[in-house]
């Protein structure tokens, strides 16, 4: 009796070989453990495809000339690592980081074998942190261009991704919500379960969705209602602020030397944070009632440090 890890096994194993595709029979006879033709066999086959594709591995479906008509294998892009050719110095620098930073399984420090370097053992990281179970399948929808739908917040969302990236300490994913047809970011670990992957190609971005600025300022990584902000900076950290938020963010430059910034805020609290590390070189001018919101944040602050 063959177990199922022995047959996934030996799946990658065969759609990997020689890079020819194989129809499903072609595999079940080269693979032990599939039922007798039928649709057991079937849905066998789908079910190691499905839990081979939530943990990275690819699979290729292509036209194949016989009865059979379509046939799987697995590229060999796809798969294994590409050679780096990496410099010792820049090998040794690898190693140490991923000596220092665990993320709850071992294949970063696997991967090291294929760049030429032993992974190191019976060292303490410096960090460990958590496994995502999500990440591996946002990077397959986002590798296969294929929509994905999540809870998110108690509901559920669908998206078509754009790019996955690292920010802060945190990983997001940033797409087209088709829910609300708008560009949205979600930070990956607060999703909720495992997110399900439609169709490669299923994903279809508009033409003006802009990858190059997909993730947004921390003040636009919200779920509330988008509000244009004003926030006057002084001539001492005007170029800085420029230079973070673009020549286009600038409404109106004084003859001090300041100049007043327009912001889209979905985040008050993350707004709150960027305007307080300016300190008293920075003023939030309107709206109204987000400055009465700071003035009265800020009030409550300081009484608080009173008592």
């Amino acid at each position: 009796m063959v177990d199922r890890l022995e047959r996934l096994t030996d799946l990658v194993l065969v759609l990997l070989h020689d890079q020819r595709p194989r129809s499903l029979r072609e595999i079940a006879e080269e693979v032990p453990g599939y039922p007798p033709p039928g649709e057991a066999r079937r849905q066998a086959f789908e079910r190691d495809k499905r839990t081979l594709r939530e943990e990275g591995i690819l699979f290729v479906t292509e036209p194949i000339e016989g009865p059979d008509q379509f046939g799987y294998r697995i590229r060999a892009e796809d798969f294994y690592l590409p050679d780096l050719e990496l410099e010792a110095d820049e090998q040794t620098a690898l190693n140490l980081a991923v000596a220092g930073i665990h993320f709850g399984d071992p294949s970063g420090r696997d991967a090291l074998w294929r760049l030429g370097l032993a992974a190191p053992t019976g060292h303490q990281p410096l960090a460990d942190l958590p496994a995502l179970p999500a990440l591996p399948v946002l990077w397959e929808a986002v590798h296969s261009r294929c929509r994905v739908t999540f809870g998110y917040r108690g509901g559920a969302r669908t998206v078509d991704p754009a790019v996955l990236r690292f920010h802060g300490g945190w990983w997001y994913l940033v797409g087209h919500d088709l829910d609300r047809d708008a560009p949205r970011t979600f930070r990956v670990d607060r999703m909720e379960g495992r997110p399900s992957v439609g169709d490669p190609g299923s994903a279809q971005l508009p033409e003006a969705f802009d990858v190059t600025g997909a993730l947004p300022e921390p003040w636009q990584l919200g779920e509330g209602e988008i509000v244009p902000v004003e926030v006057l900076v002084d001539a001492v950290v005007a170029p800085r602020v420029i230079h973070e938020l673009g020549e286009s963010a600038v409404t109106d430059r004084r003859a001090d030397g300041s100049v007043v910034v327009r912001l889209e805020v979905s985040n008050t609290a993350a707004l709150r944070s960027w305007v307080l590390e300016l300190a008293e070189r920075a003023e939030v001018l309107r709206p109204p009632a987000l400055r009465d919101e700071l003035v009265g944040w800020l009030e409550a602050v300081v009484a608080a440090g009173g008592n």
